[in-house]
């Protein structure tokens, strides 16, 4: 072999040499973006890969930009909370300290008054009654049970729920129906608090006008269950629609407000997630990951 061929073939064996690092190497970095990427998507930003090389080092910093982004909008979330709670608290009290003002100044020195003072003590005592309960009901928020997770069914916990709200579901003129896309599947959970989760999403759907209320399921990435609950009711109005979560905060006349916040306080107990994904004039959508 001739001394030029020994050169080209070492060329020609660095070369490969290279290109199979370079393979080896975007291969590593292809795995390394989907994890990023899943992990983004599942609100899990508890990662960090190593500063071994530029590529790691950009990844941390988007990383760092979406904790980043995720610690402003709690803050926000925390900020709007308080105010909801500041309204709310005020609402009630202001009336109470009004009325007791009043009708502390109109007694004169004999005991008389000029206003009613049973009806204005029902109205204070109306007002502390409904100012007892909103607390009752952020206790309750607060206060959710650690839960007790089992092997659960899906196709019989769906039976199970959708049988309970039957009558109810019949009454708006409308039906809920269970489609998985996979068969027997299952989820760990607590049956009770999930059970609480999917009657409040089947009666938010009926309170908005739905006629048709769909839950799917499919196996995710990573084994979890996917559930989908849409609904062809009225769509949430697209101000609301990043609010929906934070406690006491509703856009109907009754109700307490912490229907979804509980939901996603007793999913991020099961380790799982609640999510909008959508509402249009189609239909409203919300997916729940159990893993």
């Amino acid at each position: 072999m001739t001394t030029w061929q020994i050169i080209l073939l070492v060329v020609a064996v660095a070369l490969v040499a290279a290109a199979l690092a370079t393979i080896h190497t975007r291969r590593k970095a292809i795995r390394k973006v989907g994890y990023m990427m899943d992990a983004l998507e599942d609100g899990e930003l508890n990662f960090r890969f190593k500063d071994s090389n530029r590529f790691n080092r950009t990844l941390n910093r988007i990383r760092t930009i979406f904790e980043k982004q995720r610690q402003a909008h709690e803050q926000d979330s925390w900020t709007k909370l308080i105010r909801v709670l500041t309204h709310e608290i005020m609402n009630t009290v202001s009336p109470i300290a009004s009325l007791s003002d009043a009708m502390a100044k109109s007694v004169d020195e004999n005991g008389h008054s000029e206003l009613d003072i049973k009806a204005g003590l029902e109205t204070i005592s109306d007002s502390s009654r409904n100012l007892i309960e909103f607390v009752q009901t952020y206790r309750q928020l607060s206060g959710v049970a650690k839960p007790i997770r089992k092997a659960l069914d899906l196709q019989e916990l769906m039976d199970s729920i959708i049988g309970l709200n039957r009558e109810f579901t019949a009454s708006c003129g409308a039906t809920c129906l269970y489609r998985p896309e996979e068969q027997d599947l299952m989820i760990y959970a607590d049956e009770g608090q999930i059970s609480q989760i999917f009657i409040n999403l089947i009666k938010n759907a009926l309170q908005a006008g739905a006629k048709n209320i769909v839950i799917s399921a499919r196996m995710g990435k990573e084994d979890d269950v996917v559930v989908q609950v849409a609904n062809d009711g009225e769509p949430i109005p697209v101000s609301a629609q990043e609010q929906i979560f934070i406690p006491f905060y509703t856009t109907k006349k009754e109700g307490s407000g912490i229907g979804l916040s509980l939901a996603r306080q007793i999913m991020r107990n099961h380790n799982g997630s609640i999510e909008l994904l959508h509402s249009n004039e189609k239909e409203t959508a919300f997916k729940l990951v159990f893993r």
